[in-house]
Formats: structure tokens, sequence, C-alpha cells
């Protein structure tokens, strides 16, 4: 059964205010009076998106919707009626979010138990220790047996508490008030406990680095240059684990079944466990990096049965149990695992049915009853929250955050297929501007690296697709395809991945091809300028974005959100660890550089003849990795940019900084691609700036200039 409907403006409108209930013990604050959506009258879309369209979206769970790795945002209720969830809302005036507990119910009823809180990043276990990286923490609230309570995580002045309240409604507190975070907890089986997780070792350590600063911090392995010369905290940190009396309060150590409990509740691996006693899980096929997982099912006997379907072999997202001990997965299939795919696989049957095919995303999905709560969205559906029927995969919508969009003019998305020179299946989503007529041409901007879901922007969420679209620019968001080592013979380690990633510049290369054909293929419709094409790119995608310049020179201007992967940076700017991991992946040592490996990827070396307007957005823990390329192009008189966002990491969080970064992107490519300008007169600074480029670059090509 198909479940591709599209979401847009009927039934955006199915949260009304008849189905909203405002909880009269949730704390208020004037400013986030609309943390939750209120009546939105009926109509057609009547006018054009804006940035704090975007920037203020109603977000649950991670931004992108190519996140589905990430822990689910979800909690259901154990007679699987009800599911809670936090619903975070940027507020870029203030530079600050809204949060708050939310319960939607199975009939619509939607109600907020609790709000307040603070924004939550989450950190990643990196070379030589911890690294801060931006993305939104995700916390599931968790139901007690009997239904009554949920505890949640919340974060006030700077420390993750956990905190109850009556599902019902009233008062929510703390049930904890130390000095570290509550990483994890479940309940206990009879709900009268409640099992935490904590790293109380992080204060000793604390304590440790600054003793060690008395004397000078030992320039080791532990500093990362770019977010300071602060040893970071060490991976792998021991967590303690605590049973809490709920209603008294009353605390001891777990025992270790009790904290076995805990760190299954962490998993994040697909695992399911029948009321029969029944488990499944996903099991490696073979050694080698990043083999495919297949469905393993251990049965009430105790023997483990592999599913011998190629359906259950790689890209399973999620497994559960019904009642009558049919097994259910979702899975990533299709074209470049465009498609997602639920089925239902009995166990003395080897072919497991579909019962759900879509090209919506789904995300963070959960068990309630017979019945999966998912996160859903599309191309131009922002996400919302779904239940499908487990017997035959009928959805309804529960909960439309954003049920403003109905009223947007979106531009019009097409998804395009291709492959690259290395067989490699890719897709790009070309958007055209609202409005769009046959034999129009306009300018085209790529944005990367990830295409899935709700067209917002781009992977880290700086490039505002729609945004571009209604001021007259064509885009093609671009889908990566596999990575190019992927099932190659003979790799029995991550390292040994790495290394054939890196070898020739293979991966950068793979990646070139894909984005030119994507390019191409939209060239032969005829509905752009050649000689007007921007690009952009974080992270992996900034990589793509350096090395397209270097040596395919079509562009007219680029934006990147980090830069640059230069061979002193390699060995300098990023420390000890991150320079010994590249060297053991076959990047040669500062002292004996190798001018023929880097040339193609190197922007100090190629900065002589780039000759394109390139902006640089960064954040203030990665834009010291920048210094060489940067410098390199600035000496050769290129029209460079630079701005640096404080208290930044890898992805920026802050609702001001998203904005601006939207805002200037938008000024970017309007004024190289489109020749337009913002008339305010607090932008005639940057203007002049631009012209001054212009002028430069002009001269240069007349050949008056250096």
């Amino acid at each position: 059964m198909s479940g591709a409907r599209t979401m847009r403006a009927g039934t955006f409108l199915l949260l009304g205010a008849s189905l909203l209930a405002i909880c009269p013990d949730a704390r208020a604050d004037a400013s986030c009076e609309h943390l939750l959506p209120g009546p939105v009258a009926t109509g057609k879309a009547t006018r054009l998106i804006n940035a704090d369209d975007l920037v203020r979206l109603r977000d649950i769970g991670r931004p992108e919707g190519s996140a589905f790795s990430a822990p689910t945002p979800l909690g259901a209720s154990p007679d699987g009626q009800e599911v809670a969830f936090i619903v975070r809302r940027a507020d870029p005036n203030r530079n600050d979010y809204c949060l708050g507990l939310v319960v939607a119910s199975r009939n619509g009823a939607v109600r907020l138990l609790d709000q307040g809180g603070e924004m939550a990043t989450a950190s990643l276990d990196g070379e030589g220790g911890r690294m801060p990286t931006g993305v939104p923490e995700v916390w599931a609230p968790r139901w007690s047996p009997d239904g009554r309570q949920i505890a949640f995580q919340r974060r006030d002045d700077g420390v993750t508490q956990l905190w109850i309240v009556p599902a019902a409604g009233g008062k929510a507190r703390a049930i904890t008030q130390g000095k570290v975070d509550i990483e994890a907890f479940a309940w206990s089986a009879d709900g009268q406990f409640l099992l935490v997780a904590s790293r109380p070792a992080i204060l000793a350590d604390k304590d440790r680095v600054d003793a060690e600063g008395l004397g000078g911090w030992l320039y080791d392995r532990r500093v990362a240059p770019n977010i300071g010369p602060r040893p970071r905290p060490p991976v792998g940190l021991a967590v303690e684990a605590r049973l809490i009396d709920v209603a008294t309060g009353a605390q001891r150590a777990a025992t270790h079944a009790e904290a076995e409990q805990l760190a299954e509740s962490r998993n994040l691996a697909p695992l399911a466990q029948a009321a029969d006693g029944r488990r499944a899980w996903l099991a490696p096929e073979s050694t080698a990096p990043l083999s495919p997982e297949r469905i393993k099912v251990r049965n009430r006997d105790g023997r483990d049965i592999p599913c011998p379907s190629p359906l259950c072999l790689g890209d399973v997202q999620g497994l559960w149990w019904d009642a009558q001990g049919q097994l259910y997965f979702l899975r990533r299939e299709g074209w470049a695992k465009e498609d997602m795919v639920l089925y239902a696989w009995t166990l003395d049957d080897s072919a497991p049915r579909p019962v759900l095919r879509t090209r919506d995303v789904l995300l963070g999905c959960v068990q309630g009853g017979a019945a999966l709560y998912c996160l859903r969205e599309n191309a131009t559906t922002p996400r919302y929250l779904a239940r499908i029927a487990l017997t035959d995969g009928r959805a309804e919508s529960l909960f439309v955050p954003n049920p403003e969009f109905a009223h947007i003019r979106l531009g019009s998305v097409e998804r395009l297929r291709w492959r690259n020179d290395r067989g490699l299946a890719a897709w790009g989503d070309l958007v055209l501007p609202p409005g769009a007529r046959p034999g129009q041409k306009f300018p085209l901007v790529v944005v990367q690296y990830h295409s899935d879901g709700f067209l917002r922007g781009g992977t880290g969420d700086e490039y505002p697709i729609q945004l571009f679209a209604a001021h007259g620019m064509a885009v093609l968001s671009l889908e990566r395809p596999a990575f190019v080592a992927t099932g190659q013979p003979g790799l029995r380690t991550m390292d040994d991945f790495n290394r054939a990633m890196q070898a020739g510049w293979a991966e950068r290369w793979s990646l070139l091809s894909s984005l030119m054909t994507g390019i191409d293929t939209v060239k032969a419709r005829g509905i752009i300028n050649p000689d007007r094409i921007g690009i952009t790119g974080l992270s992996d995608g900034s990589s793509t974005v350096r090395f397209a310049l270097i040596n395919r020179p079509i562009f007219a201007a680029a934006s990147i959100s980090n830069c640059c992967f230069d061979a002193n940076m390699v060995m300098m700017q990023a420390g000890i660890a991150f320079a010994d991991k590249q060297r053991a992946y076959g990047l040669p040592p500062l002292t004996r550089p190798d001018p023929d490996l880097w040339r193609p990827y190197s922007v100090a070396m190629n900065a002589g003849k780039l000759n394109r307007p390139l902006l640089m957005q960064l954040s203030d823990d990665e834009y010291i990795h920048s210094l060489e390329g940067f410098t390199a192009l600035r000496e050769y008189g290129q029209p460079v940019e630079m701005h640096v966002f404080p208290g930044e990491h890898h992805i920026k969080w802050q609702p001001a900084h998203r904005r601006a970064t939207y805002l200037r992107n938008l000024d970017w490519f309007a004024y190289w691609l489109e020749g337009k300008r913002d008339p305010a007169p607090a932008k005639q600074d940057q203007y002049a700036r631009w012209d001054a480029m212009r002028s430069n670059m002009t001269a240069k090509m007349a050949g008056n200039a250096p």
C-alpha cells in the first residue's frame, strides 16, 4: 500500500484550537507563547518564504532528514494511545530556544506538560578526546509502566537533570540535583524507581586539568588547537548507574544487572524483544568495514535464525514484534536508498511482505501497540508526527508542528537520478522558483550533501534552499553516492577503508563526478544559465566545493562552512591526534612535503588560479583550519571573505547565527549570480566590499592587475 501521500494545505490544518490543551501548571514564558501552533485559517498558499520561517521551524529531534541513525525523540505510552516528545523552537531575536514536553494522543488532542530549559548540544568521541558538535542532543521521554507519569531530561544552568511530570497534567519536578549531566535513564519494572546514568569522573578530570594548568598543560593528543589549548575530556570516562526512589528521592548504586538494563536502553542499534522472549537484532555479514547487516532472530528454543531473504540484508532502520509474533522492519532501498519500506516477516516464511512503501522519510519510529509512531517529512512538507498501522500501513497525521507552511508558496521539486563515473547511484532534487514558467532560465545554486526529507538548508542547515528559490534561483540539492571504497575487497579495518578512500583522492574524484553529472543533467533541460552556477557546502560538502573549484572551475561563486584541508593545516593546526590519523591514512608528514599529492586538493597551493568569489562562514572552533588557505587567497588578491561565529562548533546551533548565515548566503548568491543587492542601509558596507572584489576581478581578467 502506498504511503507517499503529500501532506499539503488541507491536511496541515488537522491541529485546531479545540484539540490543543495547555496544561495549567506548565511554566510559561511570554517569549515562548508560540511554542505550540495555534489554529490556522484555511486557504491557499499566498506568500513566499522568508528566513525566519525556516529559523523558527518547530523541531522534534535533529533537524536533518537524513539523521536516521540518531536516537529517537519519541516515547510511546504503555497502552500505545499516546506519544510524548520534546518540541524545540528557535528565537533568533533572543538567540535562544523555547522547549517543551508535549503529549499527542491518538484522538488528536495535544497537551503541553512542561515548558522551559535550555537547548543541549551533543559531543562525540574523537581522536584524543571528546569533541563538541553543535548538533542538538536528542532525548526521548519515557512513561512509567502504569502510564501515569513521564520522566524526561531537561537542561538548566548548564546541567541536564531528570524530571518527572504527571501524564494527565500537573507540576513537573526535578528528581536529580547533581553537578553532572544525566545521560540516560530507565524505569524499573514496577515503576517505583528510576535508573540513571551519569559520569561523575568528568568533574575529577576537570580538577586534574585545572591543577595541571598551574604548571602548564602538556601539549599532547588531548589537545585540539582549533578548540583551544585546554586538554579535552578523555574518551571512555566511566559511567555510574544509580537507582532513585521516585517517591522519596533516596538513592543507591545500581546492581550489575540494573546497570546492564540501563546500558541496553542506550543502545542505538535496532533490537526488538517479543513478549514470548524472542529477540531480533542485526548482525554483520562479514568482518569487512561497513559490512551490511542481516536480521537474525533468537527463537524461543534459543536457536539463532538468520532471515534468508535479501530484503533482510542492509540498511534496516528498525525492528518490532507484534502480538502475533510477526516481525516488522523498516528498510531503506531503491535508487541510492531513496525509498523507505516497512516489511512484515513471519519466521516460517522466507519472503517478507511490504506493508508500506514511501519516498517520504520516516524517522525515530517507536511502537505503540499495533502501530508505529514516526516523524514523517518530504521535500515540501516539514516534519510531523504520524501513526502507521502495522497491519496495512495505513497512515494518519497526529500532530503538525508547523501548520503555517500551508500558506507559504514553495518552489516545485523534481527528483533527478544518475550514476557517476564509478557506476555509483546518486540523486538530486531540482527546485525551481515558485511560478516558474516554461522557457525561463535561472541561475543555479548547488546545495549538499544529503537531500532527504524537507529541503531546508542542506547538511548543516546553512543554505536555505526554498529561500534561494523564492528569490529567483534554481537549486540542485544533492544526495551523495555511496562511499567509493564500499565493498572493495581486501579491506579489513576502518583504517584500511579510510586509506582506500584517500588514496589518490579517490573519494573526492567520485563525488566530483557525481556533482558534475548532476549539473549536466540539469543543464540538458535548458533551464539554467551555465555561466551563473554557485556551489555551497559544509563538512564533506565543503571539501567537494574546494575540490570542484580547483579541478572543475565552472562556478561563478561559492560559499563554504569549513575550510581548508591543506598540507600544513593537517599536520599542525588540528593537533597531534588528527595529524597521526592522517599520516596513518597515507598523507605525508610536515617535514616530507609532497606537492604533487596535494596539488589537486590544496586551496593554498591553488590560490593563484581560483579566481572565484568565495564566502567562508566559519565557527570559532574551526576557523583556524582556514588560515593557510585564506591567507594564500588574500595574498593573491582573490575575492575571499571570512566571517567567524562565536561559541559555535562544526554545526552552528545558535538561532541568530543561523539566520545570519541564511541571509548572507542569499545576499552573496543574489549579488554574484543575479547582480542584485538588498537596499537595506545596514548592508551597504558588505556591498562596498563585494564591489571592490568585483572590480579587482575585472581588472585581473583584463590583465591590468598582478
